[in-house]
C-alpha cells in the first residue's frame, strides 16, 4: 500500500514522533496508519527500556492550579540534560503531568503510571512518557508530586529550578501569600513551627551544642552551659521553621509577624529540582533570597 505526505503528517499529529520515523513506520506498515501508530509504540518502549539505565537528574519542577476545583500541584519530572529541560515539549509534557496529578488523583507514582492520562484515555501515563523518550531521545521519569485540596498559592523559581506549593486558610491576602511562598523557596524551611520539629533530630542538635560548649576553653557550669544550648536552639528554630524565620524582605520581623493573623498557614512543600539526586554547584536558595530583598 503506498502512502503519501498527508499520510505521514497524519500519523505525526496522532502519534507526535518525528517526521522521518513517521515515515519509516509506514514504510515498514505498508502505509497502513493504524499499525503504523503501532510500530511506533513498540519502538517507543524498546527505546525507554534502552534509556532506562541512564542518570536523569536534570528536569523541572512545575506547579498547577484548579482554581474551579480548588486543587494545588507541585510536580518534578526528570531528564537527562537541562537542553532538554528547557525545550517546549518537555516543558508542555511537565505541565499535562501536573494537571492530570489535579485531575486524576494518583496515590504514588507508580499508580499514576498505569492510569489512562486525563488529556488522552486511550494511552496510559506510562504510554505518554515512553512516547516522550522516543520523541525526545532522552531517559524521563516522574520524581515526586504532591496534591493539595484547598487554597493554595505557588511559587516557581529559576524557570523550574524551585517549586513552592503553599496551603492557606484564606486568599484575602494575595500578596502576602506569595510573599510566604518566596520565603520558602529562599530560606529552605524544614517545617513549619517549632512543635513541629523532628525531636530525634532536635535532641541530637542539643548534643552537639553541649558538646561545643564543653570543648570551650573557658569551661562553664553545667547550668549555663544549658541556657547557652537553649539559646541556639532558638537560633536553630528561626533557621529550620517557616514562622520562625526572619522574613526575607524584612528580617527584623519573623515571617509570623509579617503574616500579623491574616491567615493560616497550613502546610506547604518545597521541591528542589535534582535535590538528592547529584551534587548541585548553583546556590538557588541564595538567589531566590537576594532577589525577594530587591523586590
Amino acid at each position: 500500500m503506498e502512502f503519501t505526505a498527508k499520510d505521514v503528517m497524519a500519523l505525526r499529529e496522532r502519534s507526535g514522533a518525528g517526521m522521518m520515523d513517521c515515515k519509516k513506520a509506514l514504510k515498514e506498515c505498508d502505509g497502513d496508519i493504524e499499525k503504523a501508530l503501532d510500530y511506533l509504540r513498540e519502538k517507543s518502549l524498546a527505546a525507554s527500556a534502552k534509556k532506562a539505565s541512564r542518570i536523569a537528574a536534570e528536569g523541572l519542577v512545575d506547579c498547577f492550579v484548579c482554581e474551579k476545583c480548588g486543587v494545588g500541584v507541585i510536580i518534578e519530572v526528570n531528564c537527562e540534560t537541562d537542553f532538554v529541560a528547557k525545550t517546549d515539549d518537555f516543558k508542555n509534557l511537565v505541565a499535562s503531568l501536573a494537571k492530570h496529578v489535579a485531575k486524576k488523583n494518583p496515590a504514588s507514582v507508580e499508580d499514576m503510571m498505569a492510569q489512562p492520562f486525563s488529556e488522552d484515555e486511550s494511552k496510559t501515563v506510562s504510554d505518554v512518557i515512553n512516547g516522550a523518550v522516543a520523541k525526545i531521545g532522552e531517559k524521563i521519569t516522574i520524581r515526586r508530586f504532591n496534591r493539595v485540596e484547598g487554597i493554595v498559592d505557588t511559587y516557581v523559581h529559576l524557570g523550574g529550578k524551585i517549586g513552592v506549593l503553599l496551603q492557606i486558610s484564606n486568599n484575602d491576602f494575595p500578596a502576602v501569600a506569595h510573599d510566604v511562598a518566596m520565603q520558602i523557596a529562599a530560606a529552605k524551611p524544614t517545617c513549619l513551627r517549632k512543635e513541629d520539629c523532628d525531636q530525634a533530630e532536635l535532641e541530637h542538635e542539643r548534643e552537639i551544642l553541649r558538646e561545643q560548649a564543653k570543648n570551650d576553653p573557658k569551661p562553664k557550669p553545667a547550668a549555663i552551659i544549658e541556657k547557652m544550648v537553649e539559646g541556639r536552639i532558638e537560633k536553630y528554630y528561626k533557621e529550620v521553621c517557616l514562622l520562625e524565620q526572619p522574613f526575607v524582605k524584612n528580617p527584623d520581623e519573623s515571617v509570623s509577624q509579617m503574616i500579623n493573623g491574616r491567615f493560616e498557614v497550613i502546610g506547604f512543600t518545597r521541591y528542589e529540582m535534582g535535590e538528592g539526586l547529584q551534587k548541585r554547584t548553583e546556590d538557588f536558595a541564595a538567589e531566590v533570597m537576594a532577589q525577594t530583598k530587591k523586590a
